[in-house]
């Protein structure tokens, strides 16, 4: 009988798209995926470590997976498992922890399924990690995340990546056209592009980012190319010129902020200040109106007082963005800012998050005000609740209508006519099927 496998992933989108190139290796070694609530031969546990929640979720998802089978053989990879791999190993039941190198040689790692009693840890040093693995995600009917990048060479003080991933390095322009065009085959929709610095792709190649956007604008098949996330310092002029006329990519920027303190930023060792920032959407602003734009935050972080934090409340308040994720500082390991003065007690952290998640909703609510009664093309998802369904347009506002198994992975012209409660809009159906 075959053995089956299933996968559980933590954290950031790139997670996704290296847990389905897992998937696939574990597939062609002759394993069948099954569900997390199946009892499965063999658990794969995909890791993040951003917050130190990440790493107390994964230790849950462990106990879980032998809740449904005692004798699964576990496995668990990403990036907890490259900066604590004996810590992983010590939980009960982890048979092996493979580290950043060899995460995607699963396959020759498992023992013929033997339990052991401590887990087996195959890693090494992050700096000799330097080969770029491709992987994009499948299984969704709408769309795909196709990693581009890898690793960053950026410095943050609060910052693990650097040490989970290792250096900048990426694909070829020609490997990812490649993987587009083979991505366009499974008839997909839309491909959200992804990377840890996705605007830092080609510094190890001689190819740029910019390069690379005008070579998949050419690919036909694909509706739409999203950009998960780019540094505001990468983010230039000739970057938002090309989406604001291009065929496929959407206006729709997320551009972490991660504070809107100049001492905070500072403190942080981020690359910019916020008047690049501020540039950043006015300039996007200026030629795509309409454009969606969200802001990654972190409130907490060492040494922000509540001047420091009201400074940045006031600054977000005040820009011409539609949506905030909000993430509260975690102490961890091994960075700068685990050892600086300042801590920010708990409780204030949590009141801080608060209230720019209350901003976030107000920001998201006056975004989708603005497109009241406008038309734009929606594609709808394949999730579906209490007979409806929902979709997005180009620019991210998220619309409901009756379910209708035949528009999943479909486009329709729609007028955008309540906004709901729940920050959803109610849509009508102006066109058919488009694509």
């Amino acid at each position: 009988m075959q053995k089956s496998v299933a996968f559980y992933t933590l954290g950031c989108k790139l997670n996704f798209s290296e847990t389905s190139s897992i998937q696939r290796k574990m597939n062609d070694a002759g394993f069948v995926k099954a569900e997390f609530d199946s009892g499965a031969d063999v658990y794969v546990i995909n890791t993040c470590s951003v917050t130190e929640h990440a790493d107390k979720k994964c230790k849950r998802v462990v106990k879980e997976a032998l809740s449904y089978n005692p004798n699964a053989y576990i496995a668990v990879v990403g990036c907890y498992a490259q900066l604590k791999p004996q810590e992983i190993a010590d939980i009960p039941g982890v048979d092996v922890v493979l580290g950043a190198a060899e995460k995607f040689n699963l396959e020759h790692h498992l023992n013929n399924l033997i339990k052991l009693e401590k887990g087996a840890v195959y890693s090494c040093d992050i700096n000799d990690v330097n080969d770029f693995m491709p992987a994009h995600s499948f299984g969704d009917r709408t769309r795909t995340f196709l990693k581009i990048q890898d690793g960053c060479d950026y410095s943050c003080s609060y910052c693990t990546i650097p040490l989970a991933r290792g250096k900048s390095r990426s694909a070829s322009i020609s490997q990812i056209i490649e993987q587009a065009q083979t991505i366009a085959l499974q008839g997909v929709n839309e491909i959200v592009i992804t990377g840890v610095n996705t605007g830092d792709f080609g510094n190890d190649t001689g190819e740029s980012f910019l390069d690379l956007i005008h070579a998949l604008d050419e690919i036909d098949g694909i509706s739409r190319f999203r950009i998960s996330s780019i540094e505001p310092n990468l983010l230039t002029d000739e970057i938002i010129d090309f989406v604001a006329q291009s065929k496929r990519f959407v206006p729709h920027f997320h551009i972490p902020l991660q504070s809107g303190s100049d001492k905070v930023l500072k403190l942080m060792r981020r690359r910019y200040l916020r008047d690049v920032y501020t540039s950043r959407v006015a300039k996007i602003k200026s030629v795509m109106p309409h454009c969606c734009i969200g802001v990654d935050v972190i409130v907490g972080s060492p040494g922000e007082t509540y001047d420091d934090f009201m400074e940045s409340y006031q600054f977000i308040s005040g820009l011409d963005i539609s949506y905030l994720h909000v993430f509260t500082y975690s102490e961890r390991p091994n960075t700068l800012a685990a050892a600086m003065p300042g801590r920010v007690l708990d409780r204030d952290r949590f009141e801080r998050n608060a209230m720019l998640r209350i901003l976030s909703d107000k920001k998201k609510r006056e975004f989708y005000e603005q497109h009241l009664n406008t038309t734009h093309q929606v594609l709808w998802e394949a999730d579906h609740d209490h007979g409806v369904m929902h979709g997005f347009t180009r620019n991210y506002i998220k619309v409901k209508t009756a379910f209708n198994e035949q528009r999943i992975n479909t486009l329709n012209e729609i007028q955008i006519m309540d906004l709901n409660d729940d920050l959803t809009v109610s849509a009508q159906i102006l066109s058919e099927v488009i694509a």
